[in-house]
C-alpha cells in the first residue's frame, strides 16, 4: 500500500434476507437424461457425441423405429418418448426434440456440423401386441445399461420386429369368449349362463373383426357387437322364461356385461388420462375423443338391441317377466368363486393381448388381487364402487409398476390385462336398461334421468380406473433403481 491511499474496505456479507428477494432463475431446457427420471430407464449410460453426421443419422434413424414399433403395439406417448430418448442418450445423440401424436413420431436433432436432422414415421394401423412390447422394452434397457452397438443393436430390433407370435390365431380369438365368461361368472351368472356370456364374446368378437377387414370404423364395430351381444343374450333369456334352458332373468344382464366387456375402451381411457397429465394434452384429447366415440358406438347398439328385442318380444306376446336389473351388482357371485373369475379375467386378457406366456398367470394374479381390494373398499360403509375401483386401481398400478421391473417388462403388458376385471359393463347395460325400458320403480322399469345417472356413474368408475393406475404406476417409480440393482445382483 502506498502512501496516500486508502485501504478497501472489507467486502460486508451478503444480507440473509436478500436471498428472499433474489429474482427466479431463467427457465433452460430440460436435457434428455433428466427428462428420463421418472421412466424405468433414469440411469441411461450417456454417450459422447457421435462424430459423423452419418451416424447420427443412423441412429436417430434407430430411436425412431424404436418409437415407431411401440406404437403400433399399443403403447402410449410418454412411454414411446422415454424409449426414443433413452435410445439417443446411448447413441451420444444432443439437443433431441420429440413430438408424438396418435398417428406420428417426428423427431429432430442437430448433427455434428450444426445440420438439423428431422424424420417422420405415421403408424397407419395398430394392434396390441404386449409381447412385442415387452421385447421392445428389454431391448432399451440393455442397450442404455451396456455399450451402444448400433449395427448389432439394429439387427437385433429387425429380429422383434420379425419374430413370430407367441399364441396361435384360434387361441387368441378363443380368450375373448373366456373372457366373457368369467366376467359373467364374477357377477354372479351360472354355468349356463356363463357359456351364453362366452358365445356372445365370440359372436362379437368375430363381427368385429369381419367389419374391420371391410373397412368399417370402430364406432360401428362397437354398435354391432353392443346389438349382438344383447339379441344373444335375450335370446337365452327369452328360453329361460319358458324353461328350456336354465338362464333367469338377472342373468340376463350378466350376458350382455360379459359380451360388451371386449370392446370396452379400458386401456384407451388410461392411455388418455395418462397423455393429458404428462403433458401431451392433443393426443390426450384425441384419445379420450376416440373413448367417446367408442362407448357411443357400444351404447347405440345396446340400446338398439334392446327397443328390438322388446318390441318383438310384446308383438309375439311372449309374455314374459321383465329382468330385475335393479337388483344386479358386480361382484354378486361369492367371494371365492369371483376371485377365482377374475384370476382367470386376468389370463383370459392378457392371452387375448398375446403378452408373453410368462406373463400370463402374473396378469391373472394381479387381476385377482384387485377384485379382492375392491371387493374389501366396497364393503366399507360410505364408500361405493367408484372409491372401490379407484383403491383397487391404485394398488394395481402400483404392483404392476413394481413386478413389471422385476420381471424386465413395461407396466402396462401387466396393468392392462388385470383392469379388465375392474370395468363396469354392468353398470352401462343397467344404464341403457333403465333408458330404454321406461320409467316406473316399482313395476320394474326406470325413469330416463336414472338410467343416464347410472351411465355417468359407469363413465366415473372408467375414470377412476384409469386416474388410479396411473396414479400408482407414478408411486411404483421409486422402486426400480433398488430393483435394478438386486436384478442384476441376482444375474451375477
Amino acid at each position: 500500500m502506498t502512501e496516500g491511499t486508502r485501504p478497501a474496505r472489507p467486502r460486508r456479507p451478503a444480507l440473509r434476507h436478500s436471498r428472499i428477494w433474489r429474482g427466479e432463475e431463467v427457465t433452460e431446457t430440460v436435457s434428455m437424461v433428466d427428462s428420463l427420471r421418472h421412466t424405468p430407464y433414469r440411469n441411461a449410460r450417456v454417450r459422447q457425441a457421435v462424430a459423423e453426421e452419418r451416424e447420427a443419422r443412423a441412429s436417430l434413424d434407430l430411436a425412431l423405429r424404436v418409437g415407431e414399433l411401440m406404437l403400433r403395439c399399443g403403447a402410449g406417448a410418454p412411454q414411446v418418448e422415454a424409449s426414443v430418448v433413452a435410445v439417443a442418450a446411448a447413441a451420444g445423440l444432443d439437443n433431441l426434440e420429440v413430438d408424438i401424436t396418435l398417428q406420428s413420431l417426428l423427431v429432430q436433432c442437430t448433427s455434428p456440423s450444426g445440420v438439423p436432422l428431422t424424420m417422420l414415421r405415421v403408424v397407419r394401423s395398430s394392434t396390441r401386441d404386449f409381447a412385442r412390447l415387452a421385447a421392445v422394452h428389454e431391448f432399451v434397457e440393455n442397450l442404455v445399461a451396456g455399450s451402444y452397438d448400433r449395427e448389432a443393436a439394429a439387427a437385433r430390433l429387425r429380429e422383434i420386429r420379425r419374430a413370430p407370435r407367441f399364441w396361435p390365431r384360434w387361441a387368441v380369438r378363443g380368450a375373448l369368449g373366456v373372457l366373457a365368461a368369467a366376467i359373467a361368472v364374477m357377477l354372479g351368472a351360472g354355468p349356463t349362463a356363463a357359456v351364453v356370456a362366452g358365445g356372445a364374446g365370440l359372436l362379437v368378437g368375430y363381427a368385429a373383426r369381419s367389419l374391420g377387414r371391410a373397412g368399417l370404423p370402430d364406432f360401428y364395430q362397437c354398435a354391432v357387437g353392443g346389438f349382438l351381444a344383447t339379441a344373444v343374450a335375450w335370446a337365452a333369456f327369452s328360453l329361460g322364461a319358458v324353461g328350456w334352458v336354465p338362464v333367469s332373468s338377472t342373468e340376463f344382464a350378466y350376458v350382455v356385461a360379459g359380451g360388451i366387456t371386449v370392446l370396452l375402451p379400458g386401456r384407451t381411457v388410461a392411455s388418455a388420462f395418462e397423455d393429458a397429465i404428462s403433458g401431451y394434452s392433443v393426443t390426450g384429447a384425441g384419445r379420450m375423443f376416440g373413448v367417446f366415440l367408442t362407448t357411443a358406438g357400444i351404447i347405440l347398439g345396446v340400446a338398439t338391441g334392446l327397443a328390438v328385442t322388446l318390441a318383438i318380444t310384446h308383438a309375439l306376446d311372449l309374455r314374459l317377466v321383465n329382468p330385475s336389473i335393479v337388483s344386479t351388482r358386480q361382484y354378486s357371485a361369492p367371494v371365492v368363486t369371483a376371485v377365482a373369475g377374475a384370476f382367470v379375467v386376468g389370463l383370459a386378457g392378457a392371452l387375448s393381448l398375446r403378452s408373453r406366456r410368462g406373463l400370463v398367470v402374473w396378469a391373472g394374479l394381479l387381476c385377482a388381487v384387485a377384485a379382492i381390494l375392491s371387493l374389501l373398499v366396497s364393503k366399507v360403509d360410505g364408500l361405493g364402487p367408484l372409491a372401490a375401483a379407484g383403491a383397487a386401481a391404485t394398488v394395481l398400478g402400483a404392483l404392476g409398476r413394481v413386478l413389471g421391473q422385476w420381471l424386465r417388462a413395461p407396466a402396462m403388458v401387466l396393468v392392462v390385462p388385470a383392469s379388465y376385471g375392474l370395468l363396469p359393463g354392468l353398470a352401462i347395460f343397467r344404464g341403457l336398461y333403465e333408458m330404454v325400458n321406461g320409467s316406473k320403480v316399482d313395476s320394474g322399469t326406470l325413469s330416463l334421468q336414472g338410467g343416464l345417472t347410472t351411465l355417468l356413474g359407469a363413465m366415473a368408475v372408467l375414470l377412476a380406473i384409469a386416474a388410479g393406475t396411473v396414479l400408482g404406476d407414478y408411486l411404483g417409480a421409486p422402486f426400480d433403481r433398488r430393483i435394478v440393482q438386486k436384478r442384476r445382483v441376482r444375474s451375477r
